[in-house]
């Protein structure tokens, strides 16, 4: 989970714990490093939830850097953000980026619905 705010990412948490307490979620408030840590990992992600709106590196620029990097590419990023996903799904398609985005679900029960789907 990458997400420059704590508050979402502590709420992410709670609702992932509720979901399935056996995952494990690593988690980072500053993308660029989240990026240089991945790089260098041997523990990779099965999915990575992003954050679009931060600050020096938006969910986007992440993503494209992510897939400059091999071993980094076949995995799977999901984008939770405040824009509309009818705004944001034709901005990632014009700028040939496949990924699963979603609006950040407005209450606790709708976050848990959505990670009981993708998990």
């Amino acid at each position: 989970m990458i997400d420059d705010d704590i508050d979402d990412t502590l709420l992410f948490l709670e609702a992932l714990k509720k979901v399935n307490a056996e995952a494990v979620c690593r988690t980072s408030m500053n993308p660029s490093k989240a990026l240089e840590e991945l790089a260098g990992s041997d523990d990779l992600p099965d999915i990575l939830f992003l954050d679009y709106n931060m600050p020096a590196v938006n969910g986007l620029e992440f993503i494209q850097r992510m897939q400059q990097i091999e071993r980094l590419k076949n995995i799977e990023v999901i984008v939770m953000s405040t824009p509309p996903e009818e705004v944001m799904k034709p901005w990632f398609a014009r700028n040939n980026t496949a990924v699963k985005y979603i609006s950040k679900p407005s209450s606790m029960e709708e976050l848990e619905q959505f990670l009981r789907e993708q998990l």
